[in-house]
């Protein structure tokens, strides 16, 4: 019996289908790291969820953030409020401290992993973002999560200073405008399987 040398079709479709997912995943990865690459994120950890601790940790947040909003008004990218954040390390420490009610305080400035979060007016993908993060304690209660810069956490300029830093096109991605709701799925379900491949 001879094997045949052409390809079936449901060969060919599974082939094609493979590509199709390849090439999508190629696309999501390179999306989610250009507009990882525009902001840094914030990550305050309570204590634990005692009610106590949720509430300090709410006051750091408050003292971080009132610290880090005239420190990064000047910066143009994320690449220079990165510098001003590293060189502020040591401030945005004190200014948690000096509301952490004498509880251990750590602060860094390096990737992490996000899940997909909705914070009203936009929502970011999940994927790996430059995290200032502000740990309390053993750091084992609720967190708290924003984007430090652009600063969509501090009040008022959401929208205005969304759209003064982002690319038109990662804009419509992270606010679903513009038809750009599949896109946004696609980059929310790459990063997610990347998180469960690691």
């Amino acid at each position: 019996m001879r094997t045949s040398s052409k390809l079936k079709n449901w060969e060919i479709a599974l082939l094609l289908a493979l590509c199709v997912t390849l090439l999508t995943g190629v696309w999501a990865q390179a999306r989610q790291a250009r507009l990882a690459s525009g902001l840094i994120r914030l990550h305050v950890i309570a204590v634990s969820d005692d009610d106590v601790e949720q509430a300090v940790k709410l006051r750091v947040r408050d003292a971080v953030l009132a610290y880090l909003s005239p420190a990064l008004d000047g910066a143009a990218d994320a690449g220079a409020a990165k510098t001003i954040l590293i060189q502020n390390l040591s401030g945005i420490r004190g200014a948690a401290e000096s509301a952490a009610g004498g509880r251990q305080v750590r602060v860094t400035l390096s990737p992490e992993y996000y899940p997909t979060r909705d914070y009203g007016t936009f929502t970011l993908p999940a994927g790996k973002y430059e995290s200032l993060r502000v740990i309390l304690g053993q750091g084992r209660g609720h967190n708290w999560w924003c984007v430090v810069f652009p600063p969509l956490c501090l009040s008022a300029a959401e929208e205005n200073r969304i759209t003064e830093t982002m690319d038109t096109s990662d804009y419509g991605i992270v606010t679903g405008a513009d038809g750009y709701v599949l896109k946004f799925r696609l980059l929310e379900l790459w990063g997610e399987l990347m998180e469960q491949l690691h």
